[in-house]
């Protein structure tokens, strides 16, 4: 498992964007996670599921509600990593109104959670490999803090949670 310390694994997210810009066609794109990460301070957490309860009634409004203060406390971006496709994180980006404050990176075939070694397995509730929920203050790449959540809990992967580990 990452732990701090650690460099984020050298692999591919995909985003997606509904307007061209900045170098990024409409659709996904791939977010190289080494470069995207190079000297910025990184607010980074993972979850389950889109659309999953959890996620979508406090993890993520958690962040989008705190994006100001994260960026008070020295935060560049924050991100939100699942293990779905980049159109599903994209419709969920949509309905959870992150533009702006959280980047919603698809993990689609779960690289990036099988390479951290935070996988969960929820192939008996019929979702298959999905990432563990928790949460990471990352620097130039690197793990700062880690906050990795229990089976079934939310209580150290929140946003106020890293949000004070960030002004630490």
């Amino acid at each position: 498992m990452i732990k701090v310390g650690d460099t984020l694994p050298a692999t591919v997210l995909m985003e997606f964007s509904e307007v061209e810009g900045e170098g990024c066609s409409i659709g996904p794109n791939p977010v190289d996670v080494a470069k995207a990460s190079a000297g910025k301070t990184i607010a980074l957490f993972a979850l389950p599921g889109a659309f999953t309860p959890t996620c979508s009634a406090k993890h993520v409004p958690g962040y989008v509600e705190n994006a100001a203060a994260f960026k008070a406390a020295g935060v560049d971006e924050i991100w939100c990593v699942s293990v779905n496709d980049a159109f599903v994180m994209g419709a969920w980006a949509r309905d959870q109104k992150t533009h702006g404050k959280v980047r919603m990176l698809a993990d689609g075939s779960a690289e990036f959670a099988k390479a951290t070694g935070l996988t969960l397995d929820l192939t008996a509730k019929g979702m298959g490999l999905r990432s563990n929920r928790y949460s990471m203050l990352v620097k130039d790449g690197k793990v700062v803090s880690l906050n990795v959540e229990g089976p079934g809990k939310f209580e150290v992967s929140d946003a106020d949670t890293l949000l004070a580990q960030a002004k630490a």
